[in-house]
C-alpha cells in the first residue's frame, strides 16, 4: 500500500468548507429572489387582478345596457373577484353617494321627478374595492370609473349613454338607478344576477332658444370621482362649444354646468331613468 503525501497546496482542502461555500451561495440566491423577485411577482398578480376587474366591470356595464336599452329582462354573469371585493351600494341606502341635479334656468323647478327645486338623483353603484392595489372601480350611472387611493383624481374607463344630436337639437341623458333588496358583497368567484326594475321614467322638455339648463354633479367626499365625470361632461360629451355657458365649483366640491340652447330652434331635453335590481353577486 502506498501512502498519499499531502502537498502544501492541499493542506486547506476540506469537504466541510466546500459544503459551506455552496450552501452560502444557495442561501444568498434564495435571499435575493425573496428580496427582489417575490415583490415583483406580487405586483404582477395585483396588476393582473386589477386588469381582470376592469374588464369584468365593463362586461357588467354591457349587461346593464342590455337591460335598460334592449329591454332584456334578466342578465347573469360569472366572474372572478381577485385581490378585493365586489359590493352593491343601494341608491336608496344612507351610505354617502354622488348625486346629480338637472334644473331649469331659474332654479325654481327640476327636470327630475318629483320636479321640485333641488331634486337630487342618487344612482347607487357596483364597486370593486381592491385591498392589495388600493384601487376602486365603480359601475355608476351607466359609466365605469376608476380611482386610486394613493393619488388624487379618477378616470372614466367606459362612458355612459348620454348624447347630443346637433341635427335635431336634442339632448338625451340616460340615468341608471342601481338597487338591491339586501346588502351584498363578494370575494373570489361570484355570479352577478340583475334584472330590470319596474320603476322607469321618461320625460321630454322643451328648452327655448337662449334658455339655460343647470346640471349639478356633487361627488361623494369619501369616493370622489369628480375628475372623471367633470372631464366627461365638459370635454368628452359631444355638446357644442357654444352651448357651454359656464362651469363653477363650490366649496363642497359640487360642480355646476350651465348649458344654454344656442341653436336656432327649441332644444328637446330627454331624460330617462332605468332601475336595475341586483339580485345576487
Amino acid at each position: 500500500m502506498s501512502l498519499h503525501t499531502i502537498r502544501p497546496n492541499e493542506r486547506g482542502v476540506s469537504e466541510a468548507i466546500g459544503f459551506m461555500l455552496i450552501f452560502g451561495i444557495v442561501i444568498a440566491g434564495i435571499g435575493l429572489v425573496t428580496l427582489y423577485g417575490y415583490p415583483l411577482l406580487l405586483q404582477q398578480q395585483v396588476s393582473a387582478d386589477e386588469k381582470i376587474m376592469e374588464k369584468n366591470m365593463i362586461v357588467l356595464q354591457n349587461d346593464v345596457k342590455s337591460l335598460a336599452y334592449k329591454t332584456v329582462p334578466f342578465k347573469e354573469t360569472s366572474l372572478k373577484i381577485g385581490g378585493g371585493s365586489l359590493t352593491v351600494y343601494n341608491s336608496s341606502s344612507d351610505t354617502p353617494s354622488s348625486t346629480l341635479q338637472i334644473n331649469d334656468f331659474t332654479g325654481a323647478s327640476s327636470y327630475l321627478p318629483p320636479f321640485i327645486p333641488n331634486t337630487r338623483f342618487t344612482p347607487g353603484e357596483l364597486r370593486y374595492e381592491s385591498t392589495s392595489s388600493q384601487t376602486d372601480i365603480s359601475l355608476q350611472n351607466g359609466a365605469v370609473v376608476l380611482r386610486r387611493h394613493v393619488e388624487p383624481g379618477s378616470v372614466m374607463l367606459a362612458e355612459p349613454r348620454w348624447f347630443f344630436d346637433s341635427g335635431t337639437n336634442k339632448m338625451v341623458i340616460n340615468l341608471i338607478n342601481i338597487t338591491s333588496a339586501d346588502i351584498m358583497a363578494k370575494e373570489g368567484i361570484g355570479t352577478v344576477q340583475m334584472s330590470l326594475g319596474n320603476e322607469q321614467y321618461f320625460n321630454e322638455s322643451v328648452i327655448p332658444v337662449g334658455q339655460e339648463i343647470e346640471i349639478i354633479y356633487t361627488p361623494d367626499a369619501t369616493q370622489d370621482y369628480s375628475v372623471a365625470w367633470d372631464n366627461y361632461i365638459w370635454n368628452t360629451w359631444n355638446i357644442p362649444q357654444s352651448y357651454k355657458n359656464g362651469r363653477s365649483v363650490d366649496a363642497a366640491g359640487a360642480i355646476t354646468y350651465d348649458i344654454k340652447n344656442d341653436g336656432s330652434t327649441p332644444m328637446t331635453l330627454v331624460i330617462k331613468i332605468f332601475e336595475v335590481q341586483i339580485k345576487s353577486i
